[in-house]
Order: C-alpha cells, then structure tokens, then sequence
C-alpha cells in the first residue's frame, strides 16, 4: 500500500465514503429504470465505458495498453463474470428484492477466498474458515429461512438463487481482477465494460428502451455514476487506506440499500433477517480484520 500523508488518506476516506453512498443505491436505478436485467446491464456498460474512456483518456492511463495482451485477455475473462454477475444481480433482485439481493450478495467476499485457496494455492486461516462459516449462516438468515420453507413462491426463490450465483460469479471476477488490476485498474474496468457491451448488445429489449422517458436517466446514472464515478473513487482511495478501514466501509453499501428499499418500497427485513445481517457483518470483518479465535484460559491457584 501506498504511505500517504494524513491529508492524502482523510481524502481517501470521504472519497470511500461517498463512493459507498453511491453504490449503495444500485438498486433503485435498476428498479426505476423499467428494464429487463440484461437491458439494464448494456446500458450500464454503454454509459460507463464512455466515462471511462473519458476519464482514463484525459489522464494517459490508456498509454501502452495494446501491448500488454496477457493482461487485455485477463481482463477480457473478468469481464464476461463481471457482466454476468450483473446480470445475475439485478434478476435477483428483481424477484426477492433489492434489501435481500444485497445482502445475500455480500457473500461474495467469502467466495474470493474459497476460490483463491482452490486454485491459487493461497493459505487460508483455520480462523477464516470459522469466520466463513459464521457469514454463510448469515446469509441463510438474510433470505429468510422461514419464508423459503413456508411460503416463498417460486420467484422468490429463483430471486435468492441467482443473487447467489451472482455472489459467486462476483467472487471469481473480482479474484482475476484482482491479480492483474494492481497497476492499471481503471484500465481493466473500462476492458470489462466494453466486453459487457458486446456481449450483451445483440440480447437487449430494444423497442422498450429507444422511447423517450425518464428511465434514460436511470440508465445513464447506472453507468456514470455506478460503473464511472463510483470506480473512480474506490481505486483512487483504495491504495492510500488500511483494509480495515476498507472492510469497515464497505457495510455502508448494504446499509444504504435496505434504508431506500424501506424508504421507497416499504420493504423490511424480518427479525431472523436482520440476525443474518449481524453474522455477516461479524464474520466479513473478522476475515478482514484477522481477528482469531480464542480460548480464555484461566489459571487456577
């Protein structure tokens, strides 16, 4: 990590802060935009790929780039999980919803390290695996277990399963993004985009979007602000923090989208859900923090 000076990491900090305030309202703007999730996706990639391209082009991050086909190919690969999951996601959420979606989708962290130990051989904590397993029940709960066995109908449980396949896609991308993104991350994120307007180009409800109406600011605002403004501001603050604060922050996202998805929808979590939310929390910051198990061992006299 980069040292930064006192100055350099309190604007680091408010730029992670808003960055997570941002994100934090995916949800809305998929839901308010009317689209399909597939339609939805493109125009994310369209809108953010001409902010990218923009941003990175103005400030030579694009220099090079052609010869580094290793890393073009990677992020290519990245790309097509990344796009994926997107799509995966806001289906999602639009079958449980978008509080529920979050939070089951914060199991992505987990599937990072599970794979990374998979196929990359990285040693994984015997406390890790414990903390793992403390946020999978949390996830359980956050999908309510009651109302899956009860009287989920269909959607709903397709809902939770697709954010589920989203959490892992999310998981597998981020793993290769993050083995080739270290130099040039902004870089890869426009590569990323541009795969998901080609890949998903010839699949998008066309006659639903090309009519006038306000779900084109919905639109423009997922690219621009959540895969333009949003990206800018994580990879601009990520070098100057410690992970612990990163970790910390990283809870605002959630905590943003059940606050809208209750302000605008009326949607609430039940008691065993927000039980869920807590194990998650625990178990992400004590992967995160490196916090151990232990034993208090009392000495007797």
């Amino acid at each position: 990590m980069t040292l930064a000076t006192p100055a350099e990491s309190r604007t680091a900090l408010i730029q992670l802060f808003v960055a997570e305030l941002l994100i934090g309202s995916v949800g809305v703007f998929v839901h308010e935009s009317g689209q399909n999730p597939i339609t939805a996706v493109l125009f994310r990639c369209v809108f953010g790929s001409l902010f990218l391209l923009v941003w990175g082009g103005a400030r030579g991050l694009f220099r090079g780039l052609a010869a580094e086909r290793a890393l073009i190919r990677s992020a290519i690969v990245s790309g097509v999980l990344l796009v994926l999951n997107w799509v995966a996601l806001f289906a999602g959420m639009a079958r449980s919803s978008i509080g529920v979606a979050t939070m089951v989708y914060h199991f992505f962290p987990f599937v990072i390290l599970g794979l990374a130990a998979l196929f990359y051989g990285e040693r994984t904590r015997a406390a890790d695996i414990g903390w793992t397993a403390v946020a999978f029940v949390g996830v359980l709960c956050s999908a309510d277990p009651l109302k899956l066995l009860a009287s989920a109908d269909a959607g709903y449980l397709l809902g939770v399963g697709l954010t589920f396949v989203a959490a892992v896609l999310c998981g597998a991308s981020l793993l290769l993004s993050r083995r080739i993104s270290r130099e040039r991350p902004l870089a890869v994120v426009t590569i990323q985009c541009l795969v998901g307007v080609v890949m998903l180009a010839p699949f998008a409800d066309y006659a639903a979007v090309w009519k006038t109406g306000p779900h084109w600011f919905w639109l423009a605002g997922l690219g621009l602000i959540h895969s333009g403004v949003c990206y800018v501001l994580f990879y601009s603050s990520y070098p100057r923090l410690k992970v612990g604060t990163i970790a910390v922050l990283a809870f605002i996202y959630p905590v943003i989208a059940l606050a809208l998805d209750y302000a605008l929808y009326g949607r609430t979590l039940a008691p065993v859900q927000w039980a869920g939310v807590a194990l998650i929390v625990v178990g992400t910051l004590g992967v995160n923090l490196k916090w151990q198990w232990r034993r208090q061992v009392v000495a007797r006299v």
